[in-house]
């Protein structure tokens, strides 16, 4: 082991002068070292010879010497270590701008839906009420990923990131997307026609064109089954010689159909030219994946349908789609209508979809739709029953105590549900 060194200096100096500091060779990088000046009535200082071993002489490491020495030293590791950090900050910006065939699922928007609502022609004859806490909706995000945003989703539990099959399906991008706008205007309808008919207006619910959402393929399709000559969009005008402008009437036409007949549709493409676009199919039916009794052609129809309602109702969703915000609009309606207020104490979010008969149907991202409630500070979060127990314990496990999920089946027992929070009953209609 080498011994440790130290350079030791003399000077003379007066009897009275203080002692001079003994500095340590191998301090002396980093402490200025002890200098001895020689004053006009001082000798110059005498310099001891350095400490021998042997015969050799010890090198003394003075100051200058030893700072180069470790500059050098410090150089050599920073100059990799400012390579690797530049290496890893252009990684970060490529990976922020390269977009991958990749779609993620993630918390997304809350907002409250009274201030949404518009009221037009005929609204004279309406009186508002609006409340401070008015109930709100939640959406999910579902945005095309850069390679950056790839990464943090997939170590992120509330974040689902998905191939574009695994999003899209057989869909395009702008297809799904025209079917998400077309079906948040069907939720809106919906919620118009129930909430208003529960407080006792005159409404009418019309069926508006049989438009095909999604098809349905099983374990095995063959060349004619519908999932291999229909596409989203499409729009079914005719079944096997019956004209079906409108669903209920398609319903009629598949009755006493068994599982293998082929039928021919007369099918157009949706906002097209009719003349141009409109085309014929032969399709095998098969049986509905819930009901194996059941005979289905193998789609599932877009809700198109329409209300008559005594004045106009606008609820603003900007570019948001999807039907999920059905029960949020259905509430927020019936509490703007009436005096008093449905949520009570409680800041309160919903999500499910509506039916005509007050039925409150499954969503898509419940677990990514908690969580964003929660950072919103909703206390009460709405959820649809029909949700599989495994989604409502993921998302109650996303969100711990900070928030109360409660399902619900139907309008009526989300209307008890906030009664437990001070919400108000609705009037007789």
């Amino acid at each position: 082991m080498r011994p440790d060194v130290r350079a030791i200096a003399t000077s003379a100096r007066r009897p009275t002068a203080p002692a001079r500091t003994v500095t340590s060779a191998v301090d002396s990088a980093t402490i200025r070292p002890v200098m001895s000046e020689a004053s006009p009535d001082q000798s110059p200082p005498s310099v001891l010879p350095p400490p021998m071993i042997g015969d050799a002489h010890l090198p003394i490491a003075m100051g200058h010497g030893e700072k180069h020495g470790t500059s050098s030293r410090r150089l050599w590791w920073a100059l990799p270590m400012l390579t690797v950090s530049w290496l890893v900050l252009l990684t970060v910006i490529v990976a922020g701008a390269t977009t991958i065939e990749r779609w993620e699922t993630a918390p997304g928007s809350v907002d409250a839906v009274s201030p949404r609502l518009g009221f037009g022609t005929g609204a004279g004859e309406v009186t508002r009420y609006p409340s401070d806490n008015s109930v709100r909706f939640v959406t999910a995000y579902g945005s095309q990923l850069t390679a950056l945003e790839g990464f943090v989703g997939w170590v992120d539990d509330d974040i689902v990131v998905e191939t574009k099959i695994e999003r899209f399906g057989e869909r395009s991008p702008v297809e799904q997307r025209r079917l998400g706008f077309q079906a948040m205007v069907g939720a809106k309808q919906i919620a118009e026609y129930v909430a208003l008919k529960r407080l006792g207006y005159e409404v009418a619910l019309n069926y508006g064109s049989v438009v095909v959402e999604q098809v349905i393929c099983d374990d095995d399709p063959t060349p004619d089954s519908a999932c291999k000559v229909l596409n989203p969009g499409d729009v079914i005008e005719s079944l096997a010689g019956t004209p079906t402008p409108t669903l209920d009437v398609l319903v009629k036409a598949m009755e006493g159909r068994r599982v293998g007949d082929v039928v021919e549709l007369v099918v157009n493409t949706l906002n097209s030219n009719p003349t141009e676009t409109r085309r014929t199919e032969k399709v095998r039916l098969i049986a509905s994946p819930d009901d194996p009794k059941r005979t289905i052609i193998g789609i599932v129809p877009a809700d198109t349908r329409t209300v008559d309602v005594p004045f106009e109702v606008d609820i603003s969703t900007d570019s948001i789609g999807g039907p999920s915000a059905g029960l949020a609009f259905t509430l927020a309606l019936l509490d703007d209508l009436t005096p008093g207020n449905l949520m009570g104490t409680a800041e309160v979010a919903a999500t499910g979809t509506i039916a005509e008969d007050g039925v409150v149907g499954a969503i898509g991202a419940l677990r990514q739709k908690a969580v964003a409630v929660e950072q919103n500070g909703a206390d009460v979060f709405l959820v649809p029953k029909s949700q599989t127990a495994e989604e409502i314990a993921s998302a109650r496990a996303a969100v711990g105590s900070s928030l109360t999920i409660i399902p619900v089946g139907t309008l009526d027992e989300a209307l008890a549900a906030l009664k437990k929070y001070g919400g108000g009953s609705l009037p007789a209609s």
